[in-house]
């Protein structure tokens, strides 16, 4: 499976997880990427979602809230 990351380099992993967690931050942008997760007492990473995807999240800029 291809997993893609915020800044969409790509890695081939062979898993059945449905995202992965990318902790080792080596590339020159990572201090300042804005998909970085910093969580309290734990290493900062980037979520790796397999291509095609969407965000978690992306159903929630649908919504249709009352005013």
């Amino acid at each position: 499976m291809t997993f893609r990351a915020g800044c969409h380099r790509e890695w081939v992993v062979v898993t059945a997880e449905p995202d992965l967690a990318y902790t080792e931050q080596a590339f020159p942008e990572c201090p300042t990427c804005p998909h970085r997760v910093e969580p309290d007492g734990a290493a900062p990473f980037c979520t790796l979602r397999p291509v095609g995807t969407a965000h978690p999240f992306a159903v929630l800029a649908g919504l249709d809230l009352p005013d």
